[in-house]
């Protein structure tokens, strides 16, 4: 059986050294988020800080499977396997600092496509073309206005189930691919672990 717990965990544990060393220095990477969606056939998605002194994995715990990168390193992958369960996630980090919003959804894009080609499990992909600026700056404004129900403040996880089918009925008939990715955003800067510059001019 798959420990996902124990995935969290490690996934947790490293995310919140981030957010200490953080709070000491100029921001130069941006945690997308914690622990994505499980995906099909298990497989763990995770998007962590960093891949290296902000996140290290346990060669006792971990086995590397293969890594790659796209925008000349800007972002990186790294599959790995569990030694635990045999388990398999995946690891991704963006450098995304300084790019406008909507370059920086091209970028975790690219790099979460060419993480998906060389995945050695199934992944369930989005529906629909990549997002359009206009499209992407609707789908925040929604997951905003969805969010207004709960307390500011509230945990990104615990918000996710009332902004990912808020979305999903702004765009039924009409899906793009980053609808994810936007409910995303806007629940991580609604519980107040990313600034609003996160999101797209238009929906802030």
């Amino acid at each position: 059986m798959i420990d996902l717990e124990a995935i969290g965990l490690d996934l947790r544990n490293a995310y919140v050294a981030h957010l200490g060393r953080r709070k000491r220095r100029a921001r130069v990477t941006r945690a997308v988020a914690v622990v994505a969606a499980v995906a099909f056939a298990f497989a763990a998605v995770a998007v962590a800080s960093d891949i290296g002194p902000d996140l290290q994995l346990d060669p006792t715990q971990w086995t590397v499977l293969g890594r790659g990168s796209t925008d000349n390193g800007r972002a990186a992958y790294v599959h790995a396997q569990r030694v635990k369960d045999g388990s398999q996630s995946t690891f991704m980090v963006e450098h995304d600092a300084g790019l406008p919003p909507y370059r920086a959804f091209e970028l975790h894009e690219r790099i979460k496509a060419a993480a998906d080609a060389t995945s050695s499990v199934p992944v369930l992909a989005e529906p629909g073309p990549l997002c359009a600026p206009a499209q992407l700056t609707r789908a925040e404004s929604v997951a905003l206005q969805a969010l207004r129900a709960f307390p500011a403040g509230t945990a990104a996880s615990d918000t996710r189930a009332a902004v990912d089918q808020a979305v999903a009925a702004a765009f039924a008939g009409a899906r793009c691919r980053g609808l994810e990715y936007a409910g995303e955003q806007a629940r991580l800067v609604y519980a107040g672990v990313e600034p609003r510059t996160l999101l797209m001019p238009g929906a802030r």
